[in-house]
């Protein structure tokens, strides 16, 4: 039985969900124990805490509260899961902006 490769088209992809389509992950800052957050803030509780060396996907971007990390001060905000965030700070994208689409 011959295996023929898939190729998905950009117009096939929009279609998909963000859980079916593949996503990139990021890793988390070296060292770091990282707290997932309920919101854009600090201020919002913590749903749980990824460990040094993790890697996350970002499934969309927003604003919030600016912290200071190790890759420098931002006020954007990474959701790796529905009602899951973490600040992009610890997060090694390779850019200080957006490198998702802004969560609506």
């Amino acid at each position: 039985m011959a295996t023929e490769d898939i190729v998905i088209t950009d117009a096939a992809a929009d279609e998909m969900t963000p859980t079916a389509q593949a996503l990139r992950t990021y890793p988390l800052a070296p060292g770091h124990n990282v707290n997932v957050r309920s919101g854009p803030g600090t201020h919002y509780s913590v749903v749980r805490t990824l460990p040094a060396g993790s890697r996350i996907p970002i499934y969309c971007q927003c604003p919030g509260e600016s912290v200071a990390g190790p890759f420098g001060t931002s006020n954007i905000w990474d959701n790796i899961s529905n009602g899951q965030y973490v600040s992009d700070a610890y997060v090694q994208t390779g850019s200080d902006g957006y490198v998702a689409a802004k969560c609506s």
